[in-house]
């Protein structure tokens, strides 16, 4: 991904997340992800999509 900082442009990483459903489809997408409270809301995604709590 193409990146600029400062005035110069530098090859970065666009970090993003996906839920793959069992049937193999995308079930949820997260895209220009921020480290910092990432995990809690993907664990609450993954709690309403299957409706159970996912081990910890």
């Amino acid at each position: 991904m193409q990146k600029k900082l400062y005035g110069s442009e530098y090859m970065g990483v666009d970090r993003s997340t996906f839920i793959i459903d069992p049937e193999g489809k995308v079930a949820a997408v997260w895209r220009k992800v921020k480290v910092k409270g990432h995990v809690a809301e993907v664990m609450e995604k993954l709690e309403e999509l299957t409706g159970t709590g996912v081990p910890r």
